[in-house]
């Protein structure tokens, strides 16, 4: 290019996987690196474009970064598809089929982005299941770093899959979900076989999505670096275990308030959060929670993919109801199985006590909820960027975790965090009353003083000199000593 080009920045493919929590996450990081000034081409499903372009300010948002652009991709899905539920797993075998030869067609015939106010593009950030990017990168000599959204928890897990087999502690043969997992190192008389992540609950080694996710989880040596969404002074024991396969390990979490932070010093102001949700929030919970006590609220959501029965509905609706607490819930249009699940009558105690106590919304926004006054306590899911939003903002969690990280995430917050309680496994009205009671008052302050004290950890990491923020700055210098002018 010249000498011109030579003094251009590094430019950064970033490629997440196309479900919202992914997505999320790696939009947050593809903006921190736009504040580093580095060049970011943003790689996304059409399905998650088209959400985000509807329901987010994601357009206005980056158009102060000129190094920035998005360019979309098929996930080799159809338009029609729920992409939520059970459906969830047909992702991977898709992406695999059609996205991958897709990815590689684009970054042939675009010349890797180049053009001449920017370089081709010098690293690739892909999402840690994403094995096809790394295949393009070492055939075309561009540097590869992987990012798991998860926990590091989950991801080790995911990585010890073979010990796991070796050990005869899968399959699990349909029995024995309470017995002790002893080979994953540094897991030891922790993680029970139902904590373990969801995908390892098969009965078939050949189960197409366990296949997958151990084969991605190995390639993660592939790549010249790895980034986790997490913080040192929350998993640094497992951490630790991970470095020996993966040394250049940055840390750069919780990169929500990660993200706020390095705004707020940047502009010298308080900057509102930034939403990449794929649905359409109700902002009106906002304005009923300003009318609650302080801590008065249990906050319900199960996140983008969880879909419930009728009858698993109306179980958490009377447990709700019945522990006499107030509280906001979220239910998704699409989170309901079953075809007539919308046409049977709600029992006339439940709508009286839901007009009394709570408010219910098709979607929130989820982190000015959980940093409002009136949250103290969310029932969760426990995807890993809820849990991390619920850390920061200090509100303990009861746990109802539906698959993949989620099910090793909820034993952490109960087990090692002690934030919270793990529901996992169970739906049943009496458990919900007592364990919202529990949250909400009987144990209310020794929860509270606990997640008070994970927020400033959380803090602290991502704060000038946390270990966060000086990870963040080591990855930025990393990519730029890729570039040889």
């Amino acid at each position: 290019m010249g000498s011109q080009g030579e003094n251009l920045p590094p430019h950064v493919l970033i490629f997440p996987l196309p479900i919202q929590g992914h997505v999320n996450s790696m939009l947050r990081l593809a903006e921190l690196l736009c504040l580093a000034k580095l060049h970011v081409t943003f790689i996304v499903s059409d399905f998650c474009h088209d959400r985000l372009l509807k329901y987010t300010n994601v357009e206005s948002r980056f158009a102060c970064y000129p190094g920035f652009s998005f360019q979309t991709i098929s996930d080799g899905l159809p338009e029609d598809h729920p992409r939520a539920g059970e459906g969830f797993v047909d992702i991977m075998p898709a992406l695999r089929r059609v996205t991958a030869p897709l990815f590689k067609q684009m970054m042939i015939e675009k010349r890797c982005f180049a053009s001449s106010t920017r370089r081709a593009v010098t690293c690739i950030i892909a999402d840690g299941v994403l094995s096809f990017t790394a295949d393009f990168a070492e055939e075309n000599g561009i540097a590869l770093v992987y990012f798991r959204t998860v926990s590091a928890a989950s991801f080790w897990a995911n990585f010890c899959m073979p010990e796991l087999i070796e050990a005869g502690e899968i399959p699990l043969k349909g029995n024995g979900m309470d017995l002790m997992v002893k080979s994953i190192p540094g897991m030891e008389n922790l993680i029970r076989r139902r904590d373990l992540p969801s995908f390892c609950r098969v009965d078939d080694l050949n189960e197409t999505t366990f296949q997958i996710v151990k084969h991605e989880s190995r390639q993660s040596p592939r790549a010249q670096a790895f980034i986790l969404n997490t913080f040192e002074d929350l998993e640094g024991p497992i951490l630790s275990h991970i470095r020996k396969h993966l040394p250049r390990l940055y840390t750069i979490g919780p990169n929500h308030f990660h993200l706020t932070s390095r705004l707020a010093a940047a502009t010298k102001t308080e900057n509102s959060i930034s939403s990449g949700s794929l649905w359409e929030e109700d902002r009106s919970c906002l304005a009923w929670l300003d009318s609650q006590p302080t801590k008065s609220v249990i906050y319900a959501s199960f996140g983008s993919i969880t879909v419930v029965t009728r009858e698993q509905l109306v179980e958490f609706w009377y447990g709700l109801v019945n522990s006499g607490q107030r509280f906001l819930w979220v239910i998704r249009p699409d989170s309901i199985m079953g075809e007539d699940s919308g046409s049977q009558p709600i029992p006339g105690e439940l709508q009286e006590g839901t007009k009394s106590r709570g408010y219910m919304v098709g979607w929130a926004p989820q982190q000015e909820v959980l940093n409002h006054h009136a949250i103290g306590g969310f029932l969760t899911h426990s995807g890993w960027n809820s849990t991390l939003e619920s850390m920061v903002a200090g509100v303990p969690m009861i746990c109802w975790p539906y698959f993949a990280d989620q099910t090793i995430n909820s034993r952490y917050v109960s087990e090692v965090w002690k934030i919270g309680l793990d529901m996992k496994d169970t739906c049943d009205r009496v458990i919900i009353e007592k364990m919202v009671r529990d949250l909400m008052d009987v144990r209310k302050d020794e929860f509270l003083k606990r997640a008070d004290d994970m927020a400033k950890l959380a803090r602290k990491a991502v704060r000038s000199a946390g270990t966060s923020y000086n990870n963040l700055d080591s990855l930025v210098e990393f990519i730029k000593s890729m570039v040889s002018n």
